[in-house]
Parts: C-alpha cells; structure tokens; sequence
C-alpha cells in the first residue's frame, strides 16, 4: 500500500506555506524581511512554491547596513531578477547621512537597523513582516509565536503574546501595530540545510567551505577584508573555512571546515551541538539578552 506519510522536510515545508499562505489572507500588506541569508532565501523559495504559477503577492525588503558581503548583494539581486519580486531597500547609511540614527563607536550597525526597519514599514504601510527567525537560533527566538504581535511603537513583549492552537493564527491588528511571522520556527539548521540540498537552492559561495586569509579574536576567526583588516600586532593565517550565518561582514566570523558541498555541509551541521549564532555572531556575545533586547525595541 503507498504510504501518504508526509516526510519531514515535506511537512515542514507544507505548515510553511499554510502560515504564509494565511498571512496573505488576513493581512492587508504583508512583507518579507530579505537578508540574502541562507533562512530568508528558503523563505523566498517558499513563497515562490506557495503562489506558483502566480508571482509572489508582496515585496522583499533589504534593510541594507551597507557592511555587507558583496556575494550575498549579488545572491539578492540574482534572486530579484529570478523571481520579479519586488525590492525594497532600506539603507543604514542613508538614515545615518540624514541623522536619523548614530553610528555606534563599536562599529556595529545591528541596534540601529531598528529604526531603519521601523520607519521603512512605516512608510510603506507594512501591517505583517516574514522573518527568518527559528527557535533552534537563540534563547529569545525559542520565545516567538508563529504570529508575534507588535505594538504601534514596533515593539515586542513576549509577555503579550497570542496563543496558537490547532495551527490557528489570529492577525487582527489595530492601526499603526502588526505582526511578524516567522514561517521557519520549527525548522532547525539541519532542516534548513536538508532543504537546499533536495531543493538545490541558490545561495551565496560563503557557505561553502574554501581558502580564506582570516584572523582570530575572541576566539572567533574572522575573515580579512575591507570590513576587517588587521589591528597592530595581529597575523593572518590561511585555513579553510566556511560561514554558517551571514550578517555585516565587519561581526560575522567563519568556522573551520572542509564541507565543500552541500552534502558535506548537511552532514557537518548534524554532528556540531553549537548553534550558528552562538558560534559565529560577535553582535550576540554584547549580553546575554542581546538579541532579547533588540527584538524588544522593534528588531526581527
């Protein structure tokens, strides 16, 4: 007798589309979030299948820190130009040059993609923004509904959230609040790896393993690049390395590897027990509470 178990990937892939599907029904003007990261291009990939023949009902938007890899640039253009999606871009240094936020002394730009992010939904009148986020990443983002509510300020209280029961989401929301949605909550990075290797996803080279001149610090290697040169005294090396997440280039470190290809990079994410942030993200190791603090002032 053919079985119609669903399997994993398809069952997470299926509840994916469901979730997207439904924003799309209550919501006026929904959004997603784009990165160019390996999480939001699989989000992409499903909105695509979600709506196939038909385009994808909402655009994509960039908040662009203007530290980013040229190669997840090129990944994001190449993957407006596949799917006609709409591009927004909201840019760092643009609200920086006009005074709208500060550059930090420490050379982060991730608290002030806040009010960047908040004043381009604003505008644009985004009442739903898709996020890559899953609750495997961090402690805060275990936290997170499907649907989480925000307040008119953008502001997030895990304290007063909605209850999800039966994969029923409520999306009513009064002028001026909205809701981020999280369609890959309940993938986990080895989910998500699986996916892009049956689906064959385009993505950007950084995830796989090559020859890179990089420095340690913090116990963290980091590759050198315009984004980060070397200090007085510091000494590149050259190791084979690979990138497990991508944020801005100048906080974003690369771990040891030789997974070369997709299959090697499934089979290393399944015996490693440290997350991707917790590995490669020098922006998380502020506080504790960082990434906590950040969704709380209005962060995806």
């Amino acid at each position: 007798m053919k079985s119609h178990v669903l399997s994993q990937l398809r069952s997470l892939e299926a509840e994916s589309i469901h979730i997207m599907r439904e924003v799309v029904a209550e919501m006026q003007r929904p959004c997603l979030l784009f990165s160019g990261g390996k999480d939001s291009i699989v989000m992409l990939h499903l909105a695509a299948k979600a709506f196939a023949p038909a385009r994808i009902p909402f655009p994509i938007m960039h908040v662009d820190t203007g530290l980013n890899f040229q190669t997840v640039l090129d990944c994001r253009d190449r993957w407006v130009q596949r799917t006609g999606v709409q591009l927004v871009v909201a840019s760092v240094q643009e609200a920086i040059d006009r005074g709208l936020v500060q550059e930090e002394p420490n050379g982060s730009r991730n608290r002030i993609q806040t009010p960047v992010l908040l004043e381009a939904a604003e505008k644009h009148g985004f009442d739903a923004l898709f996020g890559g986020g899953r609750r495997d990443e961090e402690k805060a983002r275990a936290k997170e509904r499907v649907f989480s509510f925000r307040d008119d300020f953008g502001q997030w209280d895990p304290k007063n959230q909605r209850p999800e029961i039966w994969n029923l989401y409520n999306g009513r929301v009064h002028q001026g609040e909205s809701i981020r949605v999280f369609p890959l909550s309940n993938w986990t990075e080895l989910d998500i790896w699986s996916y892009i290797e049956a689906e064959d996803i385009d993505l950007p080279d950084l995830y796989l393993a090559t020859e890179r001149e990089v420095v340690e610090r913090g116990g963290m290697l980091y590759e050198v690049n315009e984004f980060t040169p070397l200090k007085d005294g510091e000494v590149a090396t050259v190791r084979s390395t690979r990138y497990r997440t991508v944020g801005d280039a100048n906080l974003t470190a690369c771990v040891e590897s030789g997974a070369a290809t997709l299959r090697e990079v499934v089979e290393e994410v399944a015996a490693v027990r440290l997350t991707e942030r917790g590995a490669t993200r020098g922006d998380d190791r502020v506080s504790e509470a960082a990434m906590e603090d950040r969704k709380k002032e209005g962060y995806f």
